[in-house]
């Protein structure tokens, strides 16, 4: 418990009972959490969670009990928490925070921020809004017995994003594609192949290695093959033949292209291919939401098929829903999205049906699909603790004696290993960069009215040559004019979308700029687009960097890993040369059929050998 008064003469507790504060994630550390804030004396808790309470979480989250599974977590947490101080104002919202009211006004509103989450994409998320919105943030973290706890604090110390986070992506292409042997390879082939190539992005580059495959050459060319069918089945979502083309293609076209290749097969079973229209008839009697509520069954290939479709259903009714709505009808997979593990988990049950391969429940795919380590209820504990203690410090703002704080229990020094925070790494992609905000009337702005009139103008760039991209890719450069006239709403802009702006000029160039696009509230009467910032703004240029040591008269040869980024690299303008503008894969390194690496979020391995 902190000192009950500060040398400023300030209680601490006091500080904390008129700080309104955001916790995003109500499960195993947001539990602990909660309760700690409100039995603290937080006077204003708001709370957001997508998920829904299952049976597993009841051993951990002790917020919840049997009566509550199926509830919202977020609602649920509020309930319980309250009683443990009737006084505190808790808000819950069962929703995701990347949903467009939790928008970066929004999160401004708030003294701090927790992160409770076992996702890396909305840790992402919820870091990248704090830093726009230059608020603090509380990031924390535990796997199995380890947990971290990290104060983020823009220009002051290392944001999540400031050390590259490894993600599952080194697959052997012709084993998950061609001759899985267990489950894990079907799904990672319905998560990050047949998901991404129907509802998503192509992975076809990111998600499988194929350095192991340089002589497979016909191989690679059927596949690509196989993907561009794909995309034309893709094009039929919502239609009534849509299911039964997926599924002839996959389960049916392919399986019989595979069993040809004789080579192939000569020591295991080739796989057997599946006819939609006979399965249906088994699948007829079935009753659609019983199997769905059965999460923990391993459904037969009938029951799978039923999922197959109903979740093809839900998941196409959402993009035609946004496609009317103007909206990104990209669909990522989410461990948390039912209508995503459940097309995940029927489309590699199916597949692992065709191959011999056991069948697994629902529950068991989200499992692995989610590279979820179990958690352990000490560790949520001593963890959401330390959250507590660290926040008191930022209330304070005394960051000088914040700590990086790790709990590791099989060190071989102490149970909890402190450091002073990181400060932030200039080549971060995320906080390496100048942010700022600018009011735009979507209605008539144009992407000429951004570069010419704010970037150039209000900014300060000028004449030099400037890049504009988004997460997409770019929007524009010297090279690049065709979006010029377009309106920022026809390129996919909206309010709180970043657009990264890149300074090519060779000899001082400023760093990266990223800008957060808010819509304006009033009418902006002179130009469409006006820059949020009262004071003159002055961009730092990037530092120059030490020429690279040489060795023996060579050079020194660097190992560079190419991760996916916002932030484009650098483009060269040679005549008459035109240069792809999508973003490089991530490098990996050769993997071999004989295992897969699964790789958590939060840095732990899995490694699963083929028998």
């Amino acid at each position: 418990m902190p000192s009950e008064m500060d040398s400023d003469g300030i209680s601490p507790i006091a500080e904390a009972k008129r700080s309104r504060v955001l916790m995003v994630g109500a499960g195993g550390i947001g539990c602990e959490l909660l309760k700690n804030l409100v039995q603290t004396g937080f006077g204003e808790v708001h709370i957001v969670d997508l998920d829904t309470i299952d049976l597993s979480n009841l051993n951990r989250q002790f917020l919840f009990r049997h009566e509550h599974i199926k509830k919202s977590k977020a609602l649920v947490a509020k309930e319980a928490a309250q009683k443990f101080n009737p006084a505190a104002n808790i808000v819950a919202y069962h929703a995701n925070i990347k949903d467009s009211e939790f928008n970066i006004e929004w999160f401004s509103s708030f003294r701090l921020v927790f992160n409770a989450l076992d996702n890396l994409e909305a840790r992402r998320h919820v870091n990248k809004m704090c830093l726009a919105a230059d608020v603090p943030l509380i990031e924390s973290g535990t796997t199995g017995f380890n947990g971290q706890v990290q104060v983020i604090k823009k220009g002051v110390t290392a944001c999540y994003d400031c050390t590259p986070k490894e993600t599952p992506k080194s697959f052997p292409v012709c084993t998950i594609r061609s001759t899985p042997s267990q489950p894990i390879h079907c799904i990672v082939w319905g998560k990050s192949y047949l998901l991404n190539e129907i509802f998503g992005t192509s992975e076809d580059e990111s998600a499988f290695d194929h350095s192991a495959d340089a002589n497979n050459a016909k191989e690679i060319a059927e596949l690509k093959r196989e993907s561009e069918a794909l995309r034309k089945i893709r094009e039929s979502v919502g239609t009534p033949e849509f299911a039964e083309s997926l599924f002839q293609k996959v389960f049916n076209t392919d399986i019989v292209r595979l069993q040809s290749m004789e080579d192939m097969w000569k020591s295991r079973k080739p796989p057997e291919p599946l006819d939609y229209k006979d399965l249906m008839e088994k699948a007829a009697a079935l009753d659609k939401d019983a199997v769905l509520r059965d999460s923990q069954k391993e459904w037969s290939l009938e029951e799978n098929l039923v999922v197959f479709n109903d979740s093809l259903e839900r998941l196409s009714k959402r993009v035609l829903e946004a496609k009317a709505a103007g909206q990104d009808t990209i669909i990522t997979f989410d461990k948390d999205d039912e209508d995503t593990l459940d097309f995940v988990a029927a489309s590699a049950n199916i597949r692992s049906s065709l191959f011999g391969i056991g069948r697994k429940s629902k529950f068991d795919i989200k499992q692995m699909a989610g590279n979820i380590i179990p958690a352990i209820a000490t560790t949520n504990a001593i963890v959401a603790g330390l959250c507590v203690m660290e926040a008191f410090k930022v209330l304070k703002g005394q960051y000088s004696q914040a700590k990086e704080v790790f709990l590791t229990p099989f060190a071989s020094a102490r149970l909890l290993a402190s450091d002073k925070p990181r400060e932030p790494n200039p080549d971060c992609p995320v906080c390496g960069v100048f942010q700022t905000r600018v009011y735009v009337d979507l209605s008539r702005a144009t992407l000429n009215d951004l570069v010419e009139d704010f970037l150039k103008l209000q900014l300060g760039y000028g004449e030099k040559d400037i890049s504009v991209s988004n997460e997409v890719g770019i929007l524009y450069d010297p090279d690049e004019t065709d979006n010029l006239d377009k309106k920022l709403s026809e390129l996919g802009i909206k309010s709180d979308s970043f657009l990264t702006i890149t300074d090519e000029d060779d000899e001082e160039p400023y760093v990266n700029v990223v800008v957060a696009i808010q819509e304006a509230k009033e009418p902006l009467e002179d130009k469409p687009i006006q820059g949020a910032f009262i004071e003159e703004v002055k961009i730092p240029t990037k530092p120059k960097k030490t020429p690279a040591p040489e060795t023996n008269g060579h050079e020194a040869i660097e190992s560079v890993l190419t991760i996916n980024s916002v932030t484009p690299a650098k483009r060269s303008h040679p005549d008459n040369v035109e240069e792809p503008t999508s973003k490089k894969a991530k490098t990996v390194a050769p993997a071999t059929d004989d295992n897969v690496v699964v790789i958590d979020d939060t840095g732990g391995a899995i490694v699963i050998l083929d028998d």
